[in-house]
């Protein structure tokens, strides 16, 4: 998951402040980490890579472009591929055999059909992020997704992690109770 943004002159990773990048939120250049996905997908002819982008991008074309400087074009699993209201992914043998190792997508809606990046909420359903999805027993949907249970979509991205972490006790803070929660989701998938 990457928060891009426009920024000196190109893409970069960043999280924002007021809804924007500043050189106190930015990371670096969005092209640096996708080449390392590019040389990733390169050295690991077998992997499959899912990138999940809140899209904050504004100028024209400007994940096309960068994504395509990275040279990752060749992976890319194209949105006419993707199933439809909740249809079945090809079989991962299928993306290796024609090397559609590169799943994309975006939070902004008009980028599927502008520039052919799948938007995140036709294909998926993700539970609240922070506090408010780690409620035990519960498994409310981020505002932008549809309901958890919807069956008109087929991927789940499961956030699990507090708002305010302990950085020193993170995994032993989640393991056990994700666990809980992925039950807490299948359970609601099969109602």
């Amino acid at each position: 998951m990457l928060d891009m943004y426009d920024y000196e002159n190109g893409i970069w990773l960043c999280h924002s402040f007021g809804g924007r990048c500043y050189n106190y939120t930015a990371f670096q250049p969005a092209i640096n980490v996708l080449k390392e996905v590019q040389a990733f997908l390169e050295a690991n002819p077998s992997e499959i890579v899912t990138i999940i982008i809140e899209d904050y991008v504004t100028s024209p074309k400007g994940l096309t472009k960068v994504f395509d400087a990275a040279g990752l074009r060749k992976f890319w699993f194209p949105v006419s591929r993707m199933p439809k209201n909740g249809g079945n992914w090809p079989t991962v043998d299928d993306m290796i055999q024609k090397n559609q190792r590169l799943l994309v997508f975006t939070s902004k809606s008009a980028k599927e059909a502008a520039e052919g990046i799948a938007y995140q909420w036709r294909y998926m359903v993700e539970n609240q992020y922070g506090d408010g999805g780690m409620q035990a027993g519960l498994c409310p949907n981020r505002g932008e997704s549809p309901p958890m249970n919807a069956t008109t979509r087929s991927l789940v991205l499961m956030n699990y992690f507090p708002d305010r972490p302990d950085l020193t006790q993170a995994c032993k803070y989640n393991s056990a109770p994700l666990m809980s929660m992925a039950k807490t989701f299948s359970l609601l998938n099969d109602q």
